[in-house]
């Protein structure tokens, strides 16, 4: 798995999976402790599992303490004019004209056939 993949999405769930799978691993590990080599391997991939569970678990507490730390510095004013109907309508349509899409005014063509079709 690439490394950019591992870290995007929630990191805190993907943790919670990474330490999941390493417990298993590691309970595999302890089964199979007569067979030196299978249990060397299992433990390798317990320890491995662990360890990028544990390390996407502190990214993920760094993220949210971050997220917090610059929440704090915008003005409760800003985050409500951010939060608005209006804001987002806005947003959506600058982003419309310069990824080169339709903006919501004007019809697809789609809505264009429907109504050739009905009329």
């Amino acid at each position: 798995m690439a490394f950019g993949r591992i870290l995007s999405g929630d990191p805190s769930k993907r943790s919670k999976l990474y330490l999941a799978i390493g417990a298993v691993s590691l309970a595999k590990a302890i089964a199979l402790r007569k067979d030196q080599d299978r249990f060397r391997r299992e433990l390798l991939d317990a320890a491995m599992f662990i360890g990028v569970g544990l390390a996407l678990r502190k990214y993920s507490q760094v993220k949210a303490e971050k997220r917090a730390e610059l929440e704090s510095q915008i003005p409760d004013w800003a985050i409500s004019a951010a939060t608005s109907p209006a804001a987002k309508q806005g947003v959506r349509s600058v982003a419309n004209r310069r990824l080169g899409g339709q903006s919501e005014s004007e019809p697809t063509v789609r809505d264009r056939a429907r109504g050739m079709l009905s009329g």
